[in-house]
C-alpha cells in the first residue's frame, strides 16, 4: 500500500527529511548540516553536489529510522532556498556554484537595475534585493560560464531533476519563486519579455514556470537504490520553503499572521489577492501554494542573533555566571528584560546590524538611539526584543496598504524564539494581536510532503489536508489594548529613525576611511 510520502527542505543551514503517512503524521526525519563556502567577502557559495548528495543521505536515513518498505512510498517533493541561483548545463551538470541568496558580490549589477525597480515592484512583487535579476545580470557578463548554461535554476530544482534525469531543456520552476525572480510576474506567473529584453536577456536561460504538484519525472534506479525507495518514484516539482512552511503550518486562509522567531525574524500575512507594497518597499508578495492567495513576507536578519550577539559580547561574564550555575542565559536576560516598562525608558534599538534586508538597505546598521545614565542592560535587552515588535508592526501597516481591511486578530508563533513569554507579550502588545503556538515543530518538509500527497491524489483537498494536518492551536498570550495604544507613538518614532538614518549610514559607509 502507498500510503507515505517525503517531503525534503534543503535550507540554508542544511537539508532535512521527514516522512509522513497519510494521516499528517511524521514517521521519520534526518537532518544534514550545509557546507557553506566563503571564499572571499561578501561571497557565499554551496557546491550542488553537496546539496545533492545530502538530499540522498537524509532520505536514507530518514527511511531507516521510519522502518518503512520502499513500497510505502507514494511521491516525493523537495523545497528549498528561494532568492539564489544555480545553472546546469543540457545535460543538466552544474555550470556554476549555488550562489547563495547571503552571497553580495552581484551589488553593482543592482544599481542597473534600479532605474526600473517601480516596475519590478509592481509586476514581480517585492522591490530590488540580492536575489535572481542581478545574479542573473552577474552571469551575463561572464561570458565563458554564460555560454555553457542552459538554465538557471534553484537548488530543489536541481536535486529533484538530478533524481529523475532531466535534462536541461526540462529545467522547471514552480511558480511560487517568482516573487524573487525580479524578471516574472507575480500575478500571472509568466515571464517579463518586455523587462528581459532591456537588459540583452530572453526566457531562453531561464526555466519554465509549474505548478508545484506537477509530476516533473520519476525516480532513476541508482537514486532508489541509494535512498531505499522504489524505482520510478513520482517526483513533484515541489515548492520554495517558506511556501512549504506557511502550508506545514495550515495557515491557508486569508487573515492568518505567521511568525517565525529563529535567526531570523520572519513575519508572514496570508491575502487573497495580489497586491505590491509600493510606499514601505519592504515586502515581498510571494504566491502561496494554495491557487489565489499570496502571503506577503518580510524579515529582520539578525533578529535572534542580536540577542545572540549582546550575550557573547556584551555580556560575556554574566554569560559565564549563568551557564555555570545551570541557568539559560537567554532565559535570565529576558527575565531581566521583563522588568524593564515598556518602550525600555524611551530607548530605541535599530536591529540592522549587518544591513537592512526588506527593503534592501546594505548600509543600514544598528544603533541604540536615547542612551541615558539611567539605561542599564536590560533596558537593552528589552529594546532588541521591542525592535523586533516595531518592525513587524511597521510591515503590518504594508500588508494594511496593499490589502485594505485586513484585520488579523492572532499569531501562529514558531521558532525557539516562541518560547519566550517575554517576546511573545511585547510583540502581542504592539502589535495588538493574540499570539498563538503549535504542538508540531516541523513545517516545511510537512508542506513538501503535502505537495507530494497532492501531486499523486492521496491528498485530492491541499487546502483542507494542511488544515487537518496542522492541528489546533494554543493561545499563549494576550494583547493588553492600553499597551497597544502607548506602544504606537514608539512604532512611530522607530519608522522616523529608519527613514531619518539611513541617508548617514549610506555617507558614513562611503565616506570614512577604513583606519589604518
Amino acid at each position: 500500500m502507498q500510503d507515505h510520502v517525503i517531503g525534503v527542505d534543503i535550507g540554508t543551514t542544511g537539508t532535512k527529511a521527514g516522512i509522513y503517512d497519510s494521516a499528517g503524521q511524521l514517521k521519520g526525519e534526518a537532518f544534514e548540516e550545509s557546507i557553506l563556502r566563503y571564499p572571499g567577502p561578501g561571497l557565499v557559495e554551496q557546491d550542488p553536489e553537496d546539496i545533492f548528495t545530502s538530499v540522498l543521505n537524509t532520505v536514507r536515513t530518514a527511511m531507516s529510522r521510519a522502518g518503512l518498505g520502499p513500497e510505502r512510498i507514494a511521491a516525493m517533493a523537495l523545497d528549498g532556498q528561494m532568492a539564489g541561483l544555480m545553472a546546469v548545463d543540457a545535460d543538466w551538470n552544474p555550470v556554476t556554484h549555488y550562489d547563495s541568496w547571503l552571497d553580495t558580490r552581484c551589488a553593482p549589477w543592482l544599481e542597473e537595475l534600479r532605474p526600473h525597480e517601480e516596475e519590478i515592484i509592481r509586476t514581480c512583487g517585492m522591490a530590488l534585493a540580492f536575489n535572481h535579476a542581478p545574479k542573473l545580470l552577474y552571469w551575463r557578463d561572464q561570458p565563458e560560464v554564460w555560454n555553457r548554461v542552459a538554465s538557471f535554476i534553484q537548488p530543489a530544482a536541481y536535486a529533484a531533476g538530478k533524481l529523475a534525469g532531466l535534462k536541461g531543456a526540462d529545467a522547471f520552476m514552480d511558480r511560487t519563486y517568482i516573487v524573487f525572480s525580479g524578471f516574472g510576474s507575480g500575478e500571472t506567473f509568466t515571464w517579463n519579455e518586455q523587462l528581459l529584453a532591456r537588459f540583452g536577456l530572453t526566457t531562453e536561460k531561464l526555466p519554465r514556470i509549474c505548478e508545484p504538484w506537477e509530476i516533473i519525472g520519476h525516480l532513476r534506479p541508482e537514486w532508489a537504490a541509494a535512498m531505499g525507495l522504489p524505482e520510478g518514484l513520482p517526483i513533484a516539482a515541489g515548492c520554495g520553503d517558506q511556501s512549504a512552511n506557511v502550508l506545514g503550518g495550515g495557515l491557508v486562509d486569508p487573515g492568518a499572521v505567521f511568525d517565525t522567531s529563529g535567526t531570523a525574524s520572519v513575519f508572514a500575512t496570508v491575502i487573497d489577492r495580489f497586491g505590491t507594497d509600493t510606499t514601505y518597499r519592504c515586502l515581498m508578495t510571494c504566491p502561496h501554494v494554495v491557487p489565489g492567495l499570496y502571503f506577503p513576507m518580510a524579515y529582520v536578519a539578525g533578529g535572534g542573533l542580536n540577542l545572540r550577539w549582546f550575550r557573547d559580547t556584551l555580556s560575556p561574564m554574566e554569560k559565564a555566571d549563568w551557564e555555570t550555575r545551570g541557568v539559560n542565559p537567554y532565559d535570565a536576560l529576558a527575565q531581566a528584560a521583563g522588568q524593564i516598562p515598556p518602550g525600555s525608558e524611551k530607548l530605541i534599538f535599530l536591529p540592522h546590524l549587518s544591513g537592512r534586508n526588506t527593503p534592501n538597505d546594505p548600509d543600514m546598521r544598528g544603533a541604540f538611539l536615547g542612551l541615558t545614565w539611567r539605561h542599564e542592560k536590560p533596558h537593552m535587552v528589552r529594546a532588541i526584543m521591542e525592535s523586533i515588535a516595531y518592525e513587524y508592526a511597521l510591515y503590518l501597516r504594508a500588508v494594511r496598504e496593499i490589502a485594505p481591511g485586513y484585520d488579523p486578530t492572532f499569531a501562529v508563533n514558531i521558532g525557539g524564539g516562541a518560547k519566550s513569554e517575554v517576546l511573545r507579550q511585547i510583540k502581542s502588545d504592539v502589535l495588538g494581536l493574540e499570539y498563538r503556538c503549535m504542538d508540531r515543530e516541523e513545517f516545511g518538509t510537512l508542506g513538501a510532503a503535502i505537495v507530494a500527497g497532492h501531486a499523486v491524489g492521496l491528498f485530492p483537498d491541499i487546502r483542507e489536508t494542511a488544515r487537518r494536518f496542522a492541528g489546533p492551536t494554543r493561545v499563549m498570550t494576550r494583547p493588553r489594548p492600553e499597551r497597544t495604544r502607548a506602544y504606537a507613538a514608539y512604532v512611530d518614532a522607530y519608522i522616523d529613525a529608519l527613514q531619518s538614518l539611513s541617508p548617514l549610514f549610506n555617507r558614513l559607509s562611503r565616506t570614512l576611511p577604513d583606519a589604518a
